[in-house]
């Protein structure tokens, strides 16, 4: 089963995609966040067969969660609602901060984030822990 990974932001949104033995996280594409979000979302399930979503649950560094969960959470309920693929949040932390790191500043940016997102929840789930 493939999985798909979300980073998601105001302006933009990340996605990452899982081959299919659920082992390694890739960068898929940027989507804008418009009000077309959870259709363009939806149709890239639809075409990757996408069986479980992973969306970044986003905390400040007291484990509170920060200003755009609120957003985040209402990206969540619609999604599952529109898809009807069961969606779990995957404790994040400065992801994009992360891949920049690791890749420095490029266009697939926030996409590198939410394969960072994804290999966290396949890992945990791969020992046992999700």
């Amino acid at each position: 089963m493939k999985y798909l990974g979300i980073d998601y932001g105001e302006k933009r949104v990340g996605v990452a995609i899982s081959d299919e033995m659920a082992a390694f996280a890739f960068p898929y594409e940027i989507v804008k966040n418009s009000p077309h979000l959870i259709s363009d979302i939806a149709a890239i399930c639809t075409k990757e067969g996408i069986g479980e979503i992973i969306v970044g649950e986003s905390n400040d560094y007291n484990g509170v969660p920060n200003a755009i969960m609120k957003k985040t959470n209402e990206f969540v309920a619609q999604l599952g609602a529109v898809t009807k693929i069961p969606v779990r949040l995957e404790l994040e932390f400065m992801t994009s901060a992360h891949a920049a790191r690791g890749q420095g500043e490029h266009k697939l940016l926030d996409a590198s984030a939410a394969a960072l997102i994804l290999q966290s929840f396949l890992d945990r789930r791969k020992n046992g822990v999700v």
